[in-house]
């Protein structure tokens, strides 16, 4: 519960162990009344700064309630469980069916760009070449860009900072509205099609996510949808459990991956899990599997136009057989630390630069603008600019495909070689990020590219992926990581080539794997990934050890890269941890206050000043004389009941307990949570002076049995049981029941490390002497923050 503004608590100084802590705590209290919560209650949200706010997965059990969980049948239990699974399956097919037109968009677009150029080149015109190159990936940048900024900018960036944030519990408007849904799509295809080095797949989930929450918002009343089978979905749990669902199918989409999305989902996303959502997600997956398996059927037959060898169709990176040694372990294990160290020193640059990103969005749209097309005008002059220092080679004889390949995919670029001849850089620059890592992954030629070519295309495409990602457009990071592990990993091939019996192609798989270990910090959900990728399941004692040993490495300097963005962003996220210092504390050292609560009986006039002077969403109910032989606590009220309560103008004009009769005018939809659209304020809400007088019997709608914990509770058990539950109010009660029933209320923002150092400043020291050389050096990224 956020607290009015205040000055700084003058007791934080004080030892945090007394003595006696029932004596000391009311002096304690009274100097904090006055404090403020300084944890900020906006984040960036896409490219905008916006208000967040927390979802609530507790079922508020009030007598309303209660008597509608009376009146459900089997039926009712019946309709339930078929609508999850209804959901489910439509949002698999829904995915499926965008992953298939993003990728057969984003091939025929480039494709169409590549085509252009390369007969401009096979015309010696290469000034034209060069400008069509360049402005057909600026007009499609700037699209991009300029339909994130004006109509979503909620779509921008990779999304998935963003729905792990949510599926932890914090909401922000706009997320998962449906423009950010469409602009998603047709921003990312723009952004890739740009020949940026960006990704899908993180704008893939992104949309998943959106077309999960809008088929679980349960109906809409603007639209006429008010089915009663579809307002069981009409709460925080069951929409995140489909959100969740959705953002596995991304990933399944994005790199036809079905079980590594599950997985995804499961070690990156979730913060909550459990055994009926793994059927359920993975049921999700495995119709995206299907539905892109048939269009890939469709698509080979040459139905899709130049679609067909990025995206969908696998890097096929497999062979007769693969025999390794122990010989071949160390440079497996030297490709892992590689990994770690350029995946960790990738994550420190990205913040850096996404930092400088921040003070430039802060002038205006149109330097997010400016900024975007002159990284695209940038990337067009390396890509195209970059080839030129390449020799000609000669087409290898044994090559198993032509030689060399004008204006379409493949491994053997003429750009502006001679008849017979190929660029090996044109192959890795001229193409789209898929067909680039197609080629790196390939098996067949170990001599397909110099070493310096490699080197060039490794320093450009890392550092050219850290300025692109910043942008205001939909764009991802995997593919890019992919990309620049993949690089690396066949250059350390080329190195040990007369000392090992794997592949360029299999050094470039485990390159990616230790990059992306490197980076995002997974294991299990990268190594079926990858496995999936590249249809190679040999390979799999090699990438587990890959990952785990450049994980181990960059979790010693700083945390993974989307953990990074989500701080940056400044979204309240809960980790699973508590702090070490959070032991030294007590629940009742964080409170902040005043705190406001309502009697059972409540006049009208009250509520109404309370709710247009406070933002709290929730206020405990307390029952005195003569309800109550002393003053007891009866529950919490939420914000929106009392809104609906005051618009329905359910009012009384003596002070009576009106019991049950107070609920016959409600039905359950009215307590149901709004979609995406806006909810009630009390400022439409009109209340005339006489009804100010009347009251309002609060018992009916209260949940009684709320979450509570003892004031001498640790703050750390009092996270760790916020976190678990998925709570918004955490209720403090005193341990004398001599003081007043309700001590105050923690929410989410109250356990964030920025407002809890802010009022004990002393822990500070304590802080760093408790953390690792990793907690340490990630706290001191952020410190400027």
């Amino acid at each position: 519960m956020a607290a009015e503004p205040g000055e700084q608590s003058p007791f934080i100084n004080e030892p945090l162990l007394v003595p006696d802590f029932d004596q000391q705590y009311q002096n304690r209290q009274l100097n904090r009344r006055s404090s403020s919560n300084i944890t900020s209650q906006v984040a960036i949200i896409g490219a905008n700064v916006c208000s967040i706010e927390s979802l609530d997965y507790e079922i508020a059990e009030n007598e309303f309630l209660k008597q509608d969980w009376r009146s459900r049948d089997r039926t009712h239990i019946f309709q339930y469980i078929f609508m999850k699974w209804s959901f489910c399956f439509l949002v698999g097919i829904i995915g499926g069916l965008i992953g298939f037109f993003n990728n057969l968009s984003i091939e025929n677009i480039a494709g169409i760009k590549f085509v252009i150029t390369s007969n401009m080149m096979l015309a010696k015109k290469y000034g034209w070449a060069f400008g069509v190159f360049a402005v057909s990936n600026f007009v499609l940048t700037l699209f991009s860009s300029a339909i994130t900024a004006y109509i979503a900018p909620a779509a921008a960036g990779s999304g998935i900072p963003e729905v792990k944030a949510y599926l932890n519990g914090v909401d922000a408007p706009e997320i998962f509205a449906l423009r950010t849904l469409i602009v998603n799509i047709i921003g990312s295809i723009g952004a890739v099609s740009a020949s940026l080095i960006v990704g899908k797949a993180g704008p893939m989930v992104h949309t998943g996510a959106c077309v999960a929450a809008l088929l679980g918002q349960g109906g809409s009343k603007r639209y006429g949808l008010t089915w009663r089978w579809l307002r069981y979905f009409k709460n925080d749990r069951d929409r995140r459990d489909l959100v969740t669902c959705g953002s596995a199918a991304g990933i399944a989409a994005a790199f036809r991956a079905p079980v590594g999305g599950v997985l995804f989902a499961v070690e990156e996303l979730s913060s909550w899990w459990k055994s009926a959502l793994l059927w359920r997600t993975f049921f999700t997956t495995a119709i995206v599997a299907v539905v892109l398996q048939a269009f890939i059927g469709l698509c080979n037959s040459g139905k899709c136009g130049l679609f067909g060898k990025g995206g969908l169709i696998m890097f096929d990176a497999t062979t007769g057989s693969i025999t390794y040694y122990l010989s071949d372990l160390p440079p497996v294990i030297a490709l892992g630390l590689i990994g770690g160290i350029l995946g960790s020193f990738y994550n420190f640059l990205l913040v850096k630069v996404l930092r400088v990103y921040n003070l430039i969005y802060e002038k205006g749209i149109a330097y997010k603008l400016i900024l975007a097309c002159s990284i695209s005008v940038f990337t067009s002059c390396c890509l195209f600019g970059l080839p030129w220092l390449a020799p000609c080679r000669p087409c290898p004889i044994e090559a198993s495909e032509t030689c060399p390949t004008i204006g379409r995919s493949g491994n053997f670029k003429k750009f502006q070689c001679p008849p017979g001849h190929y660029n090996d850089l044109a192959s890795l620059f001229f193409n789209t990020n898929d067909d680039t890592i197609r080629n790196l992954f390939s098996t067949g030629m170990d001599n397909e590219f110099l070493p310096l070519s490699l080197l060039l295309f490794f320093f450009t495409s890392y550092f050219l992926g850290i300025l692109s990602y910043g942008i205001v457009a939909p764009s991802g990071l995997f593919v890019p990581v992919m990309l620049i592990g993949a690089t690396y990993g066949r250059f350390v091939g080329f190195l040990m080539a007369s000392h090992t019996n794997l592949s360029h192609g299999l050094y470039a798989v485990l390159g990616s794997a230790s990059f992306l270990g490197g980076t995002m910090r997974n294991t299990v959900s990268m190594c079926v990934i990858l496995l999936e990728l590249t249809n190679n399941l040999l390979l799999l004692p090699l990438i587990m050890l890959v990952l785990l040993i450049s994980k181990t490495v960059a979790d010693s300097f700083n945390g993974n890269i989307y953990d990074l963005i989500v701080k940056l962003k400044g979204l309240p996220y809960l980790e699973a941890h508590a702090e070490p210092y959070m032991r030294q504390l007590t629940v009742s050292d964080v409170i902040m206050g005043p705190l406001q609560f309502f009697n059972g009986i409540e006049k009208v006039g009250n509520i109404v000043h309370v709710l247009k002077t406070t933002g709290h969403h929730g206020f405990p109910v307390i029952d005195d004389a003569p309800l109550s032989d002393s003053s007891m606590l009866f529950g919490l009220i939420l914000r929106a009941h009392l809104l609906l309560l005051l618009k329905k103008k359910d009012f009384s004009s003596t002070r009576l307990v009106m019991g049950m009769n107070a609920i016959r005018q409600f039905q359950a939809d009215d307590f149901a949570k709004p979609g995406s659209g806006r909810g009630d304020k009390i400022e439409d809400i009109e209340v005339t002076a006489e009804e100010m007088e009347m009251f309002i019997d609060l018992h009916p709608f209260t949940n009684t049995s709320p979450y509570t914990v003892v004031e001498a509770m640790s703050l750390a058990k009092a996270l760790l049981l916020f976190r678990e539950v998925g709570l918004r109010h955490l209720l403090v009660v005193p341990k004398s029941s001599s003081r007043a029933p309700v001590v105050g209320i923690l929410t989410r923002h109250d356990y964030m490390p920025e407002h809890v150092l802010g009022l004990h400043p002393s822990l500070r020291s304590s802080r760093w002497k408790s953390l690792d050389f990793r907690h340490f050096y990630f706290c001191k990224l952020f410190r400027a923050s």
